[in-house]
């Protein structure tokens, strides 16, 4: 397979404007492994393969145990994630298959963990990492 296009060099004003959001996002009151989860769980519903290789990466690096992210697609089905974590995987899931919309409980649940602040961060969160990955994978970057 072989790249498309390389929108950083075509379009790097756009490019930074994307790259702008992360560096709010790592600025948050919304704790770094938790953003990696989030990153982490969209891209798998994507198929966003090097999203999923880079924040894997990422995550571990943080200290996100292995069990953990061979776990994540399966996360309502282990323990090994907080109820708190849950509700922010629920809310990815969501707004990640818009289509399908964020149901009051999904989002009223994860309402009772967070501040208002903090739930619009982390909305922005799931919505930057889904137009990551959609960059990522119609530009087809490749993993190496």
């Amino acid at each position: 397979m072989k790249s498309r296009i390389d929108i950083q060099k075509v379009e790097p004003a756009a490019y930074q404007a994307m790259y702008a959001l992360e560096k709010y996002l790592s600025s948050s009151k919304i704790e770094p492994i938790l953003l990696e989860l989030i990153k982490m769980r969209a891209s798998q519903l994507n198929g966003c393969a090097f999203c999923l290789n880079m924040h894997s990466a990422d995550a571990r690096k943080i200290g996100e145990t292995e069990q953990r992210l061979y776990l994540l697609n399966a996360w309502t089905e282990t323990t090994l994630f907080t109820a708190r974590e849950k509700a922010v995987l629920a809310l990815t899931e969501a707004v990640t298959h818009i289509g399908n919309h964020v149901s009051d409980e999904i989002y009223n649940n994860v309402a009772s963990f967070f501040e208002e602040k903090e739930v619009a961060q982390l909305i922005i969160a799931i919505a930057t990492i889904n137009a990551w990955n959609r960059i990522a994978i119609t530009s087809r970057l490749i993993v190496s």
